[in-house]
């Protein structure tokens, strides 16, 4: 039997996410991004094609690294402006029964105590539906806008987060018993006290003394993802991570990134099997593969190469704008995000140039698109599942709704006819679904905070 793909739409809670430019594209819907209704209508959509989730992307800062300012930014709407995602969740979960929701939340800018509060209450109001993506910040803009000087170095971000990830186990996972709530009419007793403890975590970034806000949700602990896959990622990801979302490279490399996550899993006590790998792609489907390559080259008539230059200024962390269109760029040391310096030498060669950056971003983005058929994207998709071990694919939007209604209409029904696409839902919550139980796994390092508050 061939492997189960699992698909998520990756989106944002802004006008221009990662393809800079279509957004111009007169059917492109993407700047209906403040209605309510826009969402809901999405989110149904998704649920109709079977997808595992929508995965919301987020920054809490402005690309303001091109030229040294955002305004090639604000020009293109290059994820500015940007609204709160988590705000969308409980419209969307109300709106449809299974579909999953991973939201992006930046730890290095959130209370941890507040924080654990809001996602147990996303669960209760989801149904367990809720999944969270663990990242700790690249945009020295964001660190500027809470009174920081600069972004802190990126091995120590993942140091600050391990200690983060801690003091919310214990706040999920340890401060109530399973049985303490009573809701005892006759009694008068909601709560039993004595099942309901006080944290006490004195770490070297925070001190917490308080019991957690929220009686237990169905997942206690949503679902967590994690993007990182530098050499400091793939160890924080092993540790904590239960989906892993990565860049689309060359075969091997993305296969060589999903084994060493796995791997490192596995000294860390768990089961390979506990870690999901989600491959970004964007497919640009045609009932035929001329179709969608004319498909391709009318949005390619809307892309906006300052948009694309601007968002990849600020997630490398070079300014483009200093360099001359065939000028060697140095790629230094970045304190933003390794992983896309490594992946895009990996595609553009150790040496960059402007001409060689625009060449990759074809369709605004460093990610290169897949163009064909519904029986080419099927393929390409099963080749890809079956040669590097991913379990699915964060699928990014192109021109909306229409790039989601080609997947859902056309390649979906071809990979339920091959048997590697769920043909209905299964029970349960968002953990469930993915992985058969609804708590965390006994081998996952939250599961030591459930015996006492620790």
């Amino acid at each position: 039997m061939p492997r189960e793909i699992r698909l998520n739409a990756f989106e944002m809670n802004c006008v221009g996410h990662i393809q800079q430019g279509l957004w111009t594209h007169p059917r492109d819907q993407s700047t209906r991004y403040s209605e309510l209704q826009y969402w809901v209508d999405y989110a149904k959509k998704l649920e109709k094609g079977l997808f595992d989730g929508m995965f919301f992307a987020d920054v809490v800062g402005v690309y303001d690294v091109y030229g040294g300012n955002a305004d090639a930014a604000l020009r293109n709407a290059v994820q500015v402006p940007v609204n709160d995602p988590l705000m969308l969740i409980p419209a969307m979960a109300a709106a449809t029964q299974h579909l999953g929701f991973g939201v992006t939340a930046n730890l290095t800018y959130e209370q941890p105590f507040l924080f654990a509060r809001r996602m147990s209450t996303l669960d209760h109001l989801t149904g367990g539906r809720i999944g969270w993506n663990i990242v700790t910040g690249y945009l020295d803009s964001a660190a500027r806008a809470i009174g920081i000087e600069g972004q802190i170095a990126h091995d120590d971000r993942y140091d600050l987060a391990d200690e983060y990830m801690s003091l919310v186990y214990k706040l999920w996972e340890g401060s109530w018993d399973d049985d303490a709530v009573l809701a005892d009419r006759a009694g008068g007793v909601y709560a039993d006290p004595s099942k309901v403890r006080v944290i006490h975590h004195h770490g070297k970034q925070y001190k917490v003394d308080a019991m957690h806000l929220s009686a237990p949700s169905p997942q206690r602990t949503p679902v967590l993802y994690q993007a990182g896959s530098s050499p400091r990622g793939c160890r924080f990801a092993a540790t904590h991570a239960e989906c892993v979302f990565v860049n689309g490279q060359k075969m091997d490399g993305v296969k060589e990134i999903v084994n060493t996550i796995r791997e490192e899993a596995v000294k860390y006590g768990r089961e390979a099997s506990d870690v999901k790998v989600f491959m970004g792609a964007t497919p640009i489907v045609g009932r035929t593969d001329a179709e969608a390559k004319e498909k391709f080259e009318e949005y390619r008539r809307y892309v906006s190469s300052e948009g694309a230059l601007a968002h990849a200024a600020a997630s490398l962390g070079i300014d483009f704008a200093k360099y001359d269109i065939d000028e060697p760029i140095d790629t230094g040391k970045s304190q933003a995000i390794v992983s896309n310096v490594t992946a895009m030498t990996r595609a553009a060669g150790p040496q960059w140039t402007r001409r060689k950056l625009l060449e990759q971003m074809v369709l605004g983005s460093r990610q290169t698109p897949w163009i064909g058929s519904a029986q080419t994207i099927a393929d390409q998709m099963m080749a890809w599942s079956e040669a590097t071990g991913i379990d699915g694919f964060n699928l990014s939007r192109t021109v909306v709704p229409e790039c989601f209604e080609d997947v859902i209409d056309l390649v979906v029904p071809l990979l339920q006819e091959r048997g590697a696409y769920k043909t209905s839902y299964g029970d349960g919550t968002y953990r469930k679904k993915l992985f058969g139980h609804d708590r965390l796994p006994q081998t996952h390092s939250a599961a030591q905070y459930r015996s006492g508050g620790k």
